[in-house]
């Protein structure tokens, strides 16, 4: 912040009238007592003899006036951990409440957790200011949220309860890591946990059949209606973690490709334009729905790497997120998209 003595040529008020030196000098006095020397407003008033309301008129004046400009600039030697540009530029682009860029790059296998850690303490910190206590976070499985799980401190912040938003079980010697997200959430927030004890995708009567279980139905009312939820999301390719688990096979993956679909978040896919692929894949899936998680008031989507940029992309004009945690190379790859 910079306060200029000199002020714009013009010496002009907000309402047209030439303002006069001593109108101006006080003003200057003022905007350097509150941005500079950090007084407030009440103590201003009483430094310069006036009321209140005229020591914040005093303030607003000087900005008016071109007096004060403000500069926000990030520390040469914190340059390569913070990306305050890139994320101001995303909320604008995408029209997103935050997003956090971290400097770390996701790199390796996708399906690694350990290349999420980065990711991981950014959203762990960003789910413990918007998570309150009476609230339920919901979650899709994934190496993204077991890297936010192991990444929350106790004491920071607790919640009412953590639901499953999306089926796990498989016939597959694979390991979701829904059970140990459920019990780290459960134990660093101080909340109750709700199970989906189901697969992720089965045959539609199948599907029609679980959602009339009591216990299902429950848990995806309650995943639904959740307050935050957390999520990652996959790419239409066999280097995911539904392949690997066998959750999908290749030819669902050619159908896949064949419709369009770029990514997935909770079993349910979309477009690069962000249009959700309907038919029978998406009948087979048990899961909220993408109109659930569009419509939560904090999604928070933790994504990043080569191989998923499209997909963060398309979920990003899907508007399927409102909160965004990413590495700075898909930041900038976003934004020359």
């Amino acid at each position: 912040m910079k306060v200029n003595p000199t002020g714009p040529a013009t010496g002009r008020t907000t309402s047209g009238t030439t303002a006069s030196a001593d109108d101006l000098r006080l003003a200057l006095r003022a905007a350097t007592l509150y941005h500079v020397e950090g007084l407030t407003q009440a103590e201003i008033a009483r430094r310069l003899g006036v009321s209140r309301p005229t020591a914040g008129r005093l303030v607003a004046r000087a900005r008016q006036q071109g007096l004060v400009r403000i500069e926000v600039e990030v520390p040469p030697h914190l340059a390569e951990q913070v990306h305050a540009d890139e994320e101001r530029a995303l909320e604008e682009r995408f029209d997103l409440t935050e997003v956090i860029v971290v400097g770390d790059p996701v790199t390796g296998p996708p399906e690694r957790s350990t290349s999420f850690s980065g990711l991981g303490r950014a959203a762990a910190a960003l789910v413990a200011r918007r998570i309150g206590a009476e609230d339920t976070l919901g979650f899709t499985w994934g190496p993204e949220t077991v890297a936010v799980a192991q990444a929350l401190t106790p004491g920071e912040s607790t919640c009412s309860r953590v639901v499953q938003l999306d089926g796990s079980v498989t016939t597959a010697d694979y390991q979701t890591g829904t059970e140990y997200v459920l019990g780290r959430c459960a134990e660093q927030l101080k909340a109750t946990t709700m199970r989906l004890p189901a697969p992720l995708f089965a045959d539609p009567s199948t599907v029609a059949s679980l959602q009339t279980d009591s216990v299902i139905s429950r848990t995806l009312q309650a995943g639904a209606e959740a307050d935050v939820m957390m999520f990652g999301v996959g790419a239409v390719s066999r280097a995911t973690t539904l392949f690997e688990g066998a959750f999908v096979d290749t030819a669902m993956l050619d159908e896949l490709t064949a419709a369009g679909a770029v990514g997935e978040i909770a079993g349910r896919y979309f477009r690069q334009d962000g249009s959700v692929v309907d038919g029978e894949l998406a009948e087979r899936a048990v899961s909220v729905s993408l109109e659930a998680v569009r419509d939560c008031p904090a999604a928070v989507l933790v994504a990043g790497g080569e191989s998923k940029h499209h997909a963060i992309l398309g979920a990003l004009r899907g508007g399927f997120s409102s909160l965004l945690v990413c590495d700075v190379d898909t930041a900038r790859w976003l934004l020359d998209h």
